[in-house]
């Protein structure tokens, strides 16, 4: 008797994607701080830097806008990298890089030795960052995922002034001489052990369908966002000449030009660097439509705090740095209590928080009305608590809202696009907050400059409160 055997295909599945665990975790999270503070540590150095290297206020913030201008023009690509070479691999050697570029602005001879080594330090950034949330999108689901997104949009907003404090201490510190130096070459121990567990702790992805670069579409961004923050962030200092006005024409036609490249090629089935079939996503869409005037105003008090502390209040670093001690300590505790009423009250905890953030701004601006020049760290304290209670009611929220429903195909371009909607609008709130401030002083002075400004980041508040209400009530 003979069996006849048939022969059946034989099923292959696609390799399951290892798990992000607690160390790994824990590792795209430090690396998720590195850029952040490294954007906010210069505010309260740029005095000394300047009185060091003989550096005027032009140059002064270049090396605030070197950095974030260079971070936020390649983030995009640096996330289509990462789907396309592997995610672990962009991650090692954009923190190396980081590294490495840390130690050259440490060690900078002269004021645009420095500038040049902070536009490098923002690429390594770019190719470093954009990896850490595509990595938490591509190994984690359900509970898990929202937890690591969570702690990422603490991470974020704590690091954002955890940054001014540690530079305000390590500048008064002059840890053996280096003064200011320091505020950079901190990172290079750092990199060095988070290159260490990144090795053993974070496990490679890519994306299934990688694409390859969209070098049109690269370029078109980075005209884009060139022709309006360059001449926003140095065009006061430098007197406006007529090439500030030039470039800020030129930038709706570079923005039009990028859209119009992208949805050809969307439209033609290719991936483009920023797919605008991906703004169809309601939740992504809204989701960074908020995060814009809130990381407009952040980033704008953050500078205009720090220089009115320490050139009008007379604080030094140190003091500067701590006024806002209150704000961090209870982001953090505020922050781990995110997600127990994100799953009891959906986002409607958004605009509570913003609620609560205008109530602390608001005393805060009452404080510097009363107390000037004696403004620190006692008069600031109550309005700084509520408001840091209100941020993080709101920044770790929107980050999950916006990538809840990137399909993971997808992860590298819609963390790329989520973070360089951040980083663009951080330096464009130094660059516009900073510039009503600066421009206001001599005429103004320093108290009357000080409480305009800040009302004028109420009115933003007041913004983002109404633009979380179009939020979808759950996150998917």
């Amino acid at each position: 008797m003979t069996e006849t055997i048939t022969s059946r295909p034989v099923r292959t599945e696609p390799p399951a994607t290892p798990a992000l665990g607690g160390l790994g975790l824990f590792t795209v999270l430090l690396a998720a701080a590195l850029p952040l503070v490294d954007f906010f540590i210069v505010n309260v150095a740029l005095p000394t830097i300047g009185a060091d290297l003989s550096a005027s206020e032009a140059v002064r913030e270049l090396v605030v806008a070197g950095y974030g201008v260079a971070y936020a023009v390649l983030l995009v690509l640096g996330g289509r990298l990462g789907d396309l070479f592997g995610r672990r691999r962009l991650f090692l050697g954009g923190m190396a890089a980081f590294g490495l570029t840390s130690l050259a602005c440490g060690l900078a001879p002269d004021a645009w030795s420095l500038v040049a080594a902070r536009v490098a330090q923002g690429a390594s950034a770019a190719a470093m960052l954009p990896q850490v949330l595509a990595t938490i999108q591509a190994t984690t689901t359900g509970p898990r995922r929202a937890k690591a997104m969570g702690l990422y949009g603490a991470t974020a907003g704590l690091s954002m002034v955890a940054g001014q404090i540690l530079g305000g201490v390590l500048v008064a510190a002059d840890i053996a001489g280096t003064g200011w130096r320091s505020v950079f070459l901190v990172n290079v121990p750092v990199v060095l052990v988070g290159l260490f567990l990144a090795a053993r702790a974070v496990p490679e992805t890519r994306s299934a369908r990688p694409e390859p670069v969209d070098v049109p579409g690269t370029f078109l961004l980075a005209a884009s966002i060139l022709t309006l923050l360059v001449p926003l962030t140095e065009g006061r200092a430098a007197g406006w000449p007529l090439w500030t006005w030039l470039s800020l024409a030129a930038f709706p036609f570079a923005a039009a030009a990028f859209f119009s490249v992208e949805r050809r090629a969307d439209r033609a089935g290719r991936t483009p660097l920023v797919p605008p079939s991906l703004f169809e996503i309601v939740s992504l869409r809204r989701g960074l439509l908020l995060i814009v005037p809130f990381s407009i105003g952040f980033s704008g008090f953050m500078f205009v705090i720090a220089v009115a502390l320490q050139q009008g209040a007379g604080l030094g670093p140190v003091a500067a740095g701590l006024a806002l001690a209150p704000l961090a300590v209870v982001f953090f505790l505020f922050s781990l209590a995110g997600p127990r009423l994100v799953a009891r009250y959906g986002t409607r905890v958004v605009p509570a928080g913003a609620a609560l953030q205008g109530v602390g701004l608001a005393l805060m601006t009452l404080a510097a009305w009363r107390s000037w020049p004696d403004l620190g760290l006692v008069e600031l304290l109550p309005g700084a608590a509520v408001a840091g209670a209100g941020q993080a009611l709101q920044l770790p929220v929107i980050f999950r809202v916006i990538l809840s429903e990137v399909p993971p195909v997808r992860a590298g371009v819609g963390s790329g696009v989520m973070i360089t909607t951040q980083q663009s609008s951080l330096a464009l709130g130094v660059a516009t907050l900073g510039t009503l401030f600066l421009s206001l002083v001599p005429g103004m002075g320093m108290r009357d400059a000080l409480v305009t400004t800040l009302l004028v980041q109420l009115a933003g508040v007041a913004l983002t409160g109404l633009l979380s209400l179009r939020l979808p009530r759950t996150i998917a």
